[in-house]
């Protein structure tokens, strides 16, 4: 019997274009011996839809047919099943059930933790973080806090919120100045380059700023390495074993490696991935990259011991992607930061050393299952109910009476 894997993608994220290519990419690479694959779609409005048409690229060019002929569906947990149930209408019949969850999702709202709670609360076995290694992979400012309190080599930031740059942009001014220009940057949990600056004085910065509270509540700022090698490696796994993948150098005209630089081709408005070229959804496979990158044994060595270091340090699951900073001068190497769920699940970096994306997929399944199976060895409620010693008290009566009083 296949196994019902529910592919969920897509969500109220500026990176729902993105999720939707590397989800395509992932199901038409799913072992079809093995399983059965569900597409399940969140649209940008967060109504959730099922229907083997979205498993076509061509279809998300117009989403009102996916409204249209797709099925509106809910997911819940019925009778011992995890089932998807029809939302609208007189006989909302159960369309499919499903075994295992597999998130293929970027971003804010559905990479961050949201989904992943969601999950975990229905109780479902699912692919890739948990809630608290979503989180902290997603989030800037708390990823990497725990790496400078592990010791892990970062660049020199800070971080604030919105409300202390409104109420006093000089004091955060300030404490920005304390670092070295040129100074780069972020939104605290946006992914794929979104709303990041680099900038070379006050002025820009103020800008950067200004550009990045457009997309989030928090802004970290660091400062730029020089003579810059950005280079990336995958860990698969979970915090008891891991293993890693090839190493990359993505190239980039740019100062940092842009939306642009990864998903939009020459022609202004196309996603060089594939939404408007028909069977070409490559995503970050796409991306201009030397492969393997060129590091001497030493460089190569510390990238990898520290992408292990990182993942376990986040308690992180799956396979992620983590990208690091190099001064090619000095040799001297900084993480930069995790992907939970990376653009195209990082397939080409395990294909480069071998294994095909199917194996990659496969993988990612087993370590979603073992964990479950983790997570259900453990002890999360207890049998007695305090609550139950409240009848000797007047019982519910009684509790009303003292609420009213």
């Amino acid at each position: 019997m296949k196994v019902k894997v529910g592919v969920i993608f897509g969500g109220e994220s500026v990176e729902h274009e993105v999720s939707i290519i590397s989800a395509i990419q992932a199901m038409n690479k799913m072992d079809e011996e093995k399983y059965e694959v569900i597409p399940i779609y969140i649209t940008k409005d967060r109504e959730w839809y099922t229907g083997d048409m979205l498993k076509d690229i061509d279809v998300y060019q117009d989403l009102d047919l996916i409204k249209r002929y797709g099925t509106n569906v809910i997911l819940y947990y019925a009778n011992g099943n995890y089932v998807l149930q029809k939302k609208k209408g007189i006989f909302r019949k159960i369309v499919k059930e499903v075994d295992i969850i597999f998130p293929i999702v970027h971003g804010t709202n559905v990479e961050d933790g949201v989904l992943q709670g969601y999950l975990q609360t229905i109780g479902i076995p699912f692919v890739g973080p948990n809630v608290y290694a979503a989180v902290a992979g997603q989030d800037k400012t708390v990823m990497k806090d725990i790496w400078k309190k592990e010791n892990l080599p970062l660049t020199d930031y800070v971080w604030f919120y919105d409300v202390d740059y409104r109420e006093d942009p000089d004091s955060v001014l300030k404490k920005v100045n304390k670092l070295k220009y040129p100074l780069i940057v972020k939104p605290a949990t946006t992914g794929s380059s979104v709303g990041i600056s680099v900038c070379e004085d006050e002025d820009a910065l103020k800008e950067g700023i200004d550009e990045a509270l457009q997309y989030d509540t928090k802004v970290v700022v660091e400062e730029v390495v020089q003579n810059l090698k950005e280079v990336n490696i995958a860990v698969m796994g979970n915090y008891e074993n891991q293993k890693v993948s090839e190493i990359e150098e993505v190239l980039s005209g740019n100062k940092f490696l842009t939306f642009q630089d990864k998903y939009i081709g020459g022609e202004k408005g196309k996603l060089k991935s594939g939404l408007k070229v028909k069977g070409k959804s490559k995503g970050m496979a796409s991306t201009n990259r030397v492969l393997p990158a060129k590091l001497d044994k030493k460089v190569r060595e510390e990238v990898e011991r520290i992408a292990v270091e990182a993942f376990k340090a986040l308690g992180s699951s799956g396979n992620a992607r983590i990208d690091f900073l190099i001064d090619s001068k000095t040799n001297k190497v900084y993480i930069n930061e995790i992907n939970s769920i990376p653009g195209s699940l990082a397939f080409y970096l395990w294909e480069a050393k071998g294994q095909d994306f199917t194996k990659v997929l496969d993988d990612m399944i087993n370590i979603g299952i073992k964990d479950y199976k983790k997570r259900m060895s453990k002890t999360h409620s207890f049998d007695s109910n305090i609550l139950s010693g409240f009848a000797s008290n007047g019982g519910v009566k009684g509790m009303k009476g003292k609420l009213k009083g």
